[in-house]
């Protein structure tokens, strides 16, 4: 086994994508998408998530075209969101399918189920939202949905972050 100072896989310097790159520098929150298709739940880790404030409140993000959670989301037409916390670092990677999830991602935790889709038991923040409007913005599919259910339990002291390929530990 060799130890590297950097990713192995990286591409170099020169051939990496600018776009990207800024996307990268960006620190951003991590949620949990979830929504119930045609057959059975599926869920894909977000950080592209804008909260927009008003009469009713709504939730934009950027999702892949092809993710099995667009596809169920457009067909179920609703979601739960759920702002992951540091200590779900795990369920975080199986979702975003960098880690294994022998018998599927829903059982590496326990979740509980909500008009919306599946939410991890015990969740501190989620929302359940309805797609209002989609829409092709670049390589992404950008939803508008409007919050319909808010939980906020406890104060979120450790949030999951991503930055630069990384979760650092904030504080």
């Amino acid at each position: 086994m060799t130890i590297h100072h950097s990713h192995p896989f990286a591409d170099p310097p020169s051939a990496r994508d600018a776009v990207r790159s800024l996307r990268g520098r960006l620190a951003s929150g991590v949620t949990l998408w979830t929504a119930v298709g045609e057959r059975r739940p599926e869920g894909l880790t977000v950080s592209s998530v804008l909260v927009a404030n008003g009469l009713p409140p709504r939730l934009l993000a950027l999702l892949d075209p092809l993710s099995d959670l667009c596809e169920a989301l457009l067909h179920s037409g609703v979601a739960a969101v759920t702002v992951l916390e540091r200590d779900q670092l795990g369920l975080a990677e199986i979702f975003a399918g960098q880690a294994p999830a022998p018998g599927g991602m829903f059982r590496q935790a326990a979740f509980e189920e909500t008009a919306w889709g599946p939410v991890p038991a015990g969740a501190a923040t989620w929302a359940g939202v309805r797609l209002e409007e989609s829409r092709q913005v670049g390589w992404s599919l950008l939803v508008t949905c409007v919050i319909e259910e808010l939980a906020t339990a406890g104060t979120a002291a450790d949030p999951l972050v991503h930055h630069r390929g990384r979760y650092p530990r904030l504080g």
